[in-house]
């Protein structure tokens, strides 16, 4: 088996390479072309901090699991990852600032018709409204620093040289924690889907510390993160930093600056709780495009300097990139996963069952779901999204698009078996010691649905009972989310017969 993953691990590498290339130029492209920091220099502290970014930092982003599909076989997973790199990488070698979030949407996305799976539309439409909003966002913070920043050294009247130093520490210490930040924020699309099946042991460095598996796993992404800043990114540097429009180092430093506040904004639950004590809107907190937030600071320097020296030919160019990504992401996928299968007889994905069972009809109707006409399909056991979707819409053809989720998170079976060779697996930094202590009262049982894991666990201990839901509630109740996804992949049950083959 570990040879397999190592095989299949290859992709993993291959996305982090190019998630390097392409990566980098968002937190020292703009300095490297400006020419106020070396590239080589560049490159060394870039791959330095996502390294311990990604080692120190990672293993919370890797254990969420996005709503657009659900990746169910290694195989798969592998195909997806290597589909979203090879798109990253054809942009790359074009000099295109694209991103590795949306070559990863659309590999999703070709995955999910591959499979018969269903993709949701909601959680889709938020994930592209983000990427509209994120580079129009950096495109104001980027005028609206620029502009306090000039009339801030115009009344300072600072020495030219003494500027000079300035400007570079700053670009220099801004691109260290911008790249820390990469390094933790997107080691999990790169190395995330692994994470279940790591090739690696835990070994300790005397009492001084616990080298985790998974940290293991991270570093080997990280170096081929490193690897891909230093052999192929330069060329999306120049065009980031150079391509749209010139930039002074001054400029050159707003630009990252701009770009890590909307990177923030979208990112931190901090934030989101204090806007939500305070009574303020929050903010969605979705993984968004760096490099989306860097062209627009870009652009809004280049607006408030009259958009005369913009090359708007750069422009299209960049935004074609983004446009197609996603779709060449999502052809790519579905035309490889098509011949991993049929031509390498590879099980690409395991095909979810549903079912309409008699505690699940009790389960909804204590929900306060309106489900008789769902008893004539009661007993059958359908396999596919699309089918069974179209099976209880023929049953209850009123059905909201509320209700019509629910029924598909109650009736999903996803058997879990708590046997006691998982627990030995457990990561004991992502869940609390309480939250483990209950899991081990439950060692030995079975589950056909995860809704039965969680009342089972939230019946035993607070930890693991979500709060009623409210603005305060959201962030804790999203990692519970998190911690509940990990703990049901964690003891999936794989059944013995394949039927993605």
């Amino acid at each position: 088996m570990e040879i397999t993953v190592l095989v299949f691990l290859t992709s993993g590498l291959f996305l982090g390479w190019s998630l390097g290339a392409n990566d980098a130029a968002n937190v020292f492209g703009t300095a490297v072309a400006s020419r106020m920091v070396q590239f080589t220099t560049a490159a060394i502290i870039c791959t330095l901090f996502l390294i311990l970014g990604a080692v120190i930092s990672g293993a919370g982003a890797a254990h969420g699991l996005g709503a657009l599909g659900k990746l169910n076989a290694l195989p798969g997973a592998f195909m997806a990852a290597f589909s979203a790199a090879l798109t990253v990488y054809w942009m790359t070698k074009a000099g295109l600032p694209v991103s590795t979030t949306q070559a990863i949407v659309g590999a999703i996305i070709g995955w999910n018709i591959f499979s018969g799976s269903i993709t949701d539309t909601a959680a889709l439409t938020k994930i592209l409204a983000t990427w509209v909003a994120c580079p129009i966002l950096g495109a104001i913070f980027g005028a609206l620093i620029y502009k306090l920043v000039m009339v801030t050294l115009s009344r300072s009247r600072i020495h030219l040289l003494r500027l000079d130093v300035y400007t570079r520490l700053g670009l220099i210490l801004a691109g260290a924690f911008g790249s820390y930040s990469l390094g933790a924020n997107n080691i999990g699309n790169v190395m995330g889907v692994f994470v279940s099946s790591s090739p690696f042991s835990d070994f300790s460095v005397g009492d001084l510390f616990t080298f985790t598996s998974i940290q293991q796993l991270f570093l080997l992404g990280a170096i081929a993160i490193g690897i891909g800043v230093f052999t192929y990114s330069k060329r999306v540097m120049m065009t980031v930093g150079d391509g749209i429009l010139p930039l002074t180092p001054v400029g050159a430093w707003v630009v990252v600056i701009s770009h890590s506040i909307v990177l923030f904004l979208f990112s931190s639950i901090e934030l989101e709780h204090f806007l939500a004590s305070n009574g303020l809107p929050t903010i969605p907190l979705i993984p968004v495009s760096s490099s989306q937030a860097v062209v627009g600071a870009v652009i809004g320097i280049g607006l408030l300097k009259g958009a005369k020296g913009i090359k708007w030919r750069a422009l299209g160019n960049i935004a074609s990139g983004w446009i197609s990504t996603p779709i060449i992401a999502s052809i790519v996928c579905f035309v490889m996963l098509f011949f991993l299968q049929n031509v390498f007889n590879q099980v690409v994905y395991h095909e979810v069952r549903y079912v309409i069972s008699e505690p699940v009809l009790v389960y909804l109707e204590k929900a306060g779901a309106e489900v008789n006409q769902l008893k004539a399909i009661q007993g059958q056991v359908i396999s596919g999204g699309t089918h069974f979707r179209d099976a209880i819409r023929g049953a209850q053809p009123d059905l909201t698009q509320e209700l019509e989720q629910k029924i598909f998170d109650a009736a999903e079976l996803y058997p879990m078996s708590l046997s006691k060779d998982k627990f030995v697996k457990i990561d004991k930094e992502f869940l609390s010691p309480e939250q483990i202590e209950q899991l081990h009262a439950l060692s030995g049982r079975t589950f056909d649905h995860t809704w039965q894991l969680y009342d089972a666990l939230s019946n035993k201990s607070k930890e693991w009972k979500k709060l009623e839901k409210n603005k305060l509630n959201k962030p804790f109740n999203k990692h519970l989310d998190e911690q509940l996804t990990y703990v049901y992949e964690l003891f999936h049950q794989a059944e013995s017969v394949d039927s993605g083959r």
